[in-house]
């Protein structure tokens, strides 16, 4: 397979598809932040609710200052943590992206194995993701096997990383739909259809991301590891 192929292929396609992803999560987000939610709470009673009455009390709900979209749990502090629009907003897509975010602190609090596998990858693949390329250009240009072979090593913990995020994810997710419907935190089609539709779109940009380091890892393997044409 030529280099340019193996670009196309790894690179070009999964980039495209992550770009549209994106842009569906915003529009979608968008389009049911403009739907006001029934019971007139916010995205921060939303989950201020969902977690006491699961007796998660000592979860605190905070703003983040991170901007758009910056949404989540850190289980560190085991603090959920939401953007000023989905904390203060009285929407569908507020009521949504607040129910996963407390997901996954349900996930925190009742031992979900995938996130104590993604917990305990974490140091390995936050450190990879900035030391992989160094070494992968200084083998590279230094012609040494092991600095390239050490890379692409390193760079699997990343791609590991996101892989066992899909499941983490999607499990908030499908807890969240039910927490919210169990609740009558959603009450009519309308709202659950509005709130699958958020959640799916958010889901999906951790596919595309998967797929990029995935695309990603076999260019380099099928560029240093099988041989260059």
């Amino acid at each position: 397979m030529g280099s340019l192929t193996s670009y196309l292929i790894y690179f070009i396609i999964p980039m495209i598809f992550g770009f549209a992803i994106q842009a569906w999560l915003r529009s979608t987000f968008n389009a049911n932040s403009q739907k006001p939610i029934a019971t007139g709470k916010t995205g921060a009673e939303v989950a201020r609710e969902i977690l006491d009455r699961n007796g998660l009390r000592d979860v605190p709900v905070q703003m983040s200052r991170q901007g758009a979209l910056s949404d989540h749990y850190d289980p560190r502090t085991r603090a959920v943590a939401l953007s000023e629009q989905v904390y203060a907003g009285r929407s569908v897509a507020s009521t949504a992206v607040a129910a996963h975010e407390v997901g996954h602190a349900l996930q925190h609090a009742h031992g979900y194995f995938p996130m104590s596998v993604r917990a305990a990858i974490w140091p390995v693949a936050a450190f990879g993701s900035q030391a992989w390329f160094i070494l992968l250009i200084a083998g590279f240009f230094l012609n040494l096997a092991g600095l390239v072979m050490a890379a692409v090593v390193i760079y699997g913990f990343v791609v590991l990383f996101q892989l066992v995020t899909l499941p983490v994810e999607f499990n908030a997710s499908r807890r969240a739909a039910a927490q919210l419907q169990d609740f009558g935190l959603v009450t009519n089609a309308g709202e659950v259809a509005g709130v699958r539709q958020t959640l799916t779109a958010a889901a999906m940009t951790y596919v595309a991301g998967a797929l990029a380091a995935i695309g990603q890892l076999l260019f380099f393997l099928s560029m240093f590891l099988g041989g260059r044409d």
